[in-house]
């Protein structure tokens, strides 16, 4: 089943951009009008996170989000089939110096990233970093399982279409601690925008004019491992272009206090999120349940 998907999925991918929004046009007017794809929960998010802004406004955004998460997925199928070079022309990174610097002086780097954007692109930064840093790194990524095992090996193929390695994340400290042993340092991209899962140690804090749960687990391994932070700041830029600015968050996660790499996330996140709110994606159900601040 997974071979047959994902020779679809091929045949798909070999066509050329233009044709492919051709197909996202279409799957926008699906998603949007026909199935409403969850438009209840964007319609409440955007309406309690933009409270000021009008109603028009706010329908705009929404509509933005779905021809935004439309491009996404064609984009997305597009990872079976596109050369190094085209990726390279429509993927940019600026400031990865910064990540650089950090690797030369034997520090491994958690990378704060978020559902913003196609962020399935940002594996690609190792067709910019990885010539430079030479043998001894391991770019990785973070993910969730899906429930579909068809799905999930399809997505495993195209995240690690660059040469990165996906880690699950229930067994992400002990890959990390085993890449050491064998005396690699390691990048690795965590998507720490999402609601915490039932048990997993949270920070309350104000976001969006919300008060929200924001996963510390993520703070608590680069502290652990001693690990560097810094933030990706996703922007689009045009349609199938998007440049991503690196943003230091601390050098060295162990020498900050407990909570503050977090809040400076949720911080530069809300940033990212209010210079263009259309990019995020607002179908999560992220105040799913609610979340009393600190007194």
């Amino acid at each position: 089943m997974t071979r047959l998907v994902l020779i679809l999925l091929k045949c798909v991918a070999w066509l050329p951009m233009k044709a492919l929004y051709v197909i996202s046009d279409l799957i926008y007017v699906l998603i949007y009008y026909v199935a409403g794809y969850r438009r209840k929960v964007v319609e409440d998010n955007m309406a309690r996170c933009f409270p000021d802004r009008s109603a028009e406004e706010r329908r705009r955004l929404e509509k933005d989000f779905y021809r935004n998460f439309a491009d996404y997925i064609m984009e997305t199928v597009k990872l079976f089939h596109i050369s190094d070079s085209e990726m390279e022309r429509r993927m940019k990174f600026r400031n990865i110096e910064i990540i650089d610097s950090l690797v030369r002086q034997g520090r491994s780097v958690a990378v704060y990233f978020s559902h913003c954007g196609n962020w399935e692109w940002a594996p690609s930064v190792t067709l910019h970093a990885a010539r430079r840093l030479g043998d001894g790194v391991e770019y990785c990524q973070v993910y969730r399982p899906l429930s579909s095992r068809v799905f999930d090996a399809l997505m495993l193929r195209a995240r690690s279409r660059f040469g990165s390695l996906s880690l699950p994340k229930a067994t992400v400290l002990r890959e990390l601690i085993r890449l050491r042993r064998d005396g690699m340092l390691n990048v690795t991209g965590f998507m720490s925008d999402q609601k915490p899962s039932h048990g997993d140690p949270a920070l309350p804090l104000m976001f969006l004019n919300r008060p929200t749960a924001f996963i510390t687990g993520t703070e608590e391994l680069a502290r652990r491992m001693g690990m560097a932070a810094v933030y990706w700041d996703m922007y689009k830029t045009g349609r199938g272009y998007y440049e991503i600015d690196c943003r230091l968050l601390a050098e060295n996660v162990a020498d900050t206090g407990r909570g503050d790499v977090t809040r400076a996330y949720a911080s530069v996140l809300e940033e990212t999120i209010e210079r263009n709110p259309s990019i995020w994606l607002w179908t999560h159900k992220r105040w799913k349940h609610p979340v009393e601040l600190p007194r």
